[in-house]
């Protein structure tokens, strides 16, 4: 006859995994709201079920064996996949971990509101936010890294295994240094110093796109990536720049002059990507129920 083994207790996994991040029985222990001694017998009833040695101790810390490294990130994956079968499993009241990336305008715009309201309503799952460029967001997604991201819409057309939710859709326009009278966005263009929106960014390549198609050549100054350091720097005189008019907070005390592009103005859509078929489907949809209705400016 057969003789049943137990199943592996994932509690064992994730002080494992605690232990290992911290280096201290002690530590983890404070992590996990439980005494040393009881860590210390989780990870003996682990090394007897793995059948290896997992930690080396020196003193009070504790360092992962070559046994133990090669099996983290089968222990991260093994607790993901329990985490998405209670996802699945929890219709009604909703669990689970969610990592999400989102870019910088998104951070501190528009996440911060829609984060609050997704607690109200689900507060058992855990969100892990990620910051980064639409390009790099959009391949963590792809990857698997990320479960969705926050992110510009892609220059190009997307894969069918992507799913997109229009969040904001913002149109670009010349930011003026204080003090300029002309009402005219291209007169603007052509007479200051031009800040650029980094082109290896997607918001940067729309005004780049708009810059060309209407025989703009700006004499530029400077070029860098951050929508937040350009206004200010627009602020100061330094110039001209051609940005989309990004979700609210903007740095206080401006005085620069936002101008409209003639119709029909470029736009910069801002919205929320994730793999259709991807079994934390029922936590995106969720989140997307606090987002509300598309803005369009």
């Amino acid at each position: 006859m057969r003789e049943h083994t137990p199943a592996m207790d994932t509690r064992f996994l994730q002080t494992f995994l605690v232990v290992v991040e911290r280096g201290s029985l002690a530590e983890a222990a404070r992590v996990l709201n439980l005494t040393p001694a009881a860590v210390a017998q989780r990870m003996a009833a682990l090394e007897t079920e793995i059948g290896f040695s997992l930690l080396r101790r020196s003193g009070r810390t504790v360092q992962a064996t070559p046994n133990a490294a090669a099996i983290i990130e089968h222990a991260r994956s093994i607790l993901s996949q329990v985490s998405d079968l209670r996802a699945v499993a929890a219709l009604d009241q909703p669990v689970g971990k969610l990592r999400i990336g989102a870019i910088s305008t998104v951070l501190s715009g528009i996440l911060p509101s829609v984060m609050r309201r997704f607690f109200e309503h689900f507060p058992g799952i855990e969100v892990h936010i990620v910051p980064g460029s639409s390009l790099q967001l959009h391949d963590m997604v792809r990857d698997d890294h990320l479960d969705a991201a926050f992110l510009v819409e892609p220059p190009f057309d997307l894969s069918k295994i992507f799913t997109w939710h229009l969040m904001r859709s913002e149109p670009m326009i010349v930011l003026a240094p204080p003090g300029e009278e002309s009402d005219d966005p291209f007169e603007v263009l052509r007479r200051h110093p031009f800040i650029r929106y980094d082109r290896k960014h997607w918001g940067g390549r729309i005004a780049e796109t708009y810059l060309l198609e209407h025989g703009l050549r700006p004499r530029q100054q400077i070029e860098l990536d951050s929508l937040e350091a350009i206004v200010l720097m627009v602020n100061e005189g330094i110039g001209a720049s051609l940005v989309p008019e990004w979700a609210p907070p903007w740095p206080e005390g401006l005085l620069v002059r936002r101008l409209a592009l003639p119709e029909p103005a470029p736009r910069r859509n801002v919205g929320l990507l994730w793999p259709s078929l991807s079994p934390r489907a029922r936590l995106i949809e969720r989140l997307i129920q606090v987002t509300g209705e598309p803005a369009h400016l």
